[in-house]
C-alpha cells in the first residue's frame, strides 16, 4: 500500500505537516509535481486524513501532562469514551489490554486545571476508577 517514497514524504509532513511541496521535493529529491501528485494521492485513499498544529516548544514546556488510566463499568464503554471526547483537555484517549480498560493523555496549562480534568473523567458516568501519572518530562516524541 505504501512505498518508500511515500513513507518519507510522510514522516515529512509528521515533521512538519505546512511544509511546501516545492521544499519537500528537494528535501526528497523529487520533482514538485511527484510530491504533490503524492500528497493527493495519500489524501484521496484515506492515508492522511487530516493536518494538525503542534505547539511551540516553549509552550509544551509549561503544559501539565498525565497519563490517567481508566477502568470502565461492564457494557459503558462506548458511552465513557462518547462523554471523554467532549473535554478539550484529553489529547488521546487508548483502549489497553491489562488491568484498565482505556489510558487517557491529559494536558492542561496548569495543576490546577489539570486536577479538575482528571476529576471530570472520574465523574463520567461509566467511569469505576481512575489512577493518575504526571509526566515530568518527555525524553522525546514523534
Amino acid at each position: 500500500m505504501l512505498d518508500d517514497t511515500d513513507r518519507a514524504l510522510i514522516a515529512l509532513l509528521r515533521e512538519n505537516a505546512r511544509i511546501g511541496h516545492a521544499q519537500a521535493a528537494r528535501r526528497l529529491n523529487l520533482s514538485r509535481t511527484t510530491v504533490q501528485a503524492r500528497v493527493e494521492s495519500l489524501e484521496r485513499r484515506g492515508v492522511i486524513v487530516g493536518y494538525t498544529a503542534r505547539l511551540s516548544e516553549e509552550i509544551s514546556r509549561r503544559m501539565v501532562r498525565a497519563h490517567v488510566t481508566i477502568v470502565v463499568a461492564p457494557k459503558a464503554s462506548a458511552g465513557v469514551v462518547t462523554a471523554l471526547q467532549r473535554l478539550p483537555e484529553l489529547r488521546a484517549l487508548h483502549s489497553v489490554a491489562g488491568v484498565f480498560d482505556l489510558l487517557a493523555v491529559v494536558e492542561a496549562e496548569d495543576v490546577p486545571t489539570l486536577d479538575a480534568a482528571i476529576d471530570r473523567i472520574g465523574a463520567v458516568a461509566g467511569v469505576e476508577r481512575t489512577q493518575s501519572s504526571i509526566i515530568l518530562s518527555t525524553k522525546f516524541e514523534r
